[in-house]
């Protein structure tokens, strides 16, 4: 006869937590130029203020994730055109949310002297906690929604 194998509290919760995720788009976003870092709901632009708000900062911060990232150098050109220099990034390894800062500097360094310090406003940035692809158009209204580029003009 074959043992049962032993129920895991702690498997379960890491189980549930990844869902619940995924499931409310969860994303963290961080804008230089606006002071801005806060979670997001990825798919629509909008913040996360719902009661469960907690319940997604604990899944978010105290688990390591295969974190999707998406870079992007917040630019606008003399004429008042604006446009995204951008990156994305995959990282295979597990990282808890307080180590992205580092992580996402050794990307964002070349990124930055990549675009022309004349046009350049800040840099911004969006992680999911699991593996999805941001398109730069909804990357664009996402940045846009949340005042990337108004920031300049309210300094």
């Amino acid at each position: 006869m074959k043992k049962r194998k032993p129920n895991s509290a702690h498997a379960r919760m890491v189980r549930y937590s990844r869902a619940m995720l995924r499931s409310n788009h969860v994303a963290v976003i961080d804008l230089e130029a606006s002071n801005l870092h806060t979670l997001i709901n990825w798919k629509n632009g909008s913040l996360i203020t719902s009661n469960a708000r907690k319940a997604l900062v604990d899944a978010v911060c105290d688990l390591p994730h295969q974190w999707s990232i998406y870079i992007a150098g917040i630019c606008r050109k003399q004429c008042g055109e604006r446009y995204l220099k951008s990156i994305e990034v995959a990282l295979q390894n597990g990282y808890l949310a307080k180590h992205l800062g580092d992580v996402i500097q050794a990307y964002s360094e070349p990124l930055r002297a990549n675009c022309p310090p004349h046009h350049l406003i800040g840099m911004a940035w969006i992680a999911t906690p699991y593996d999805v692809t941001i398109e730069e158009a909804h990357a664009y209204d996402i940045f846009e929604s949340l005042g990337a580029w108004s920031a300049l003009e309210a300094a």
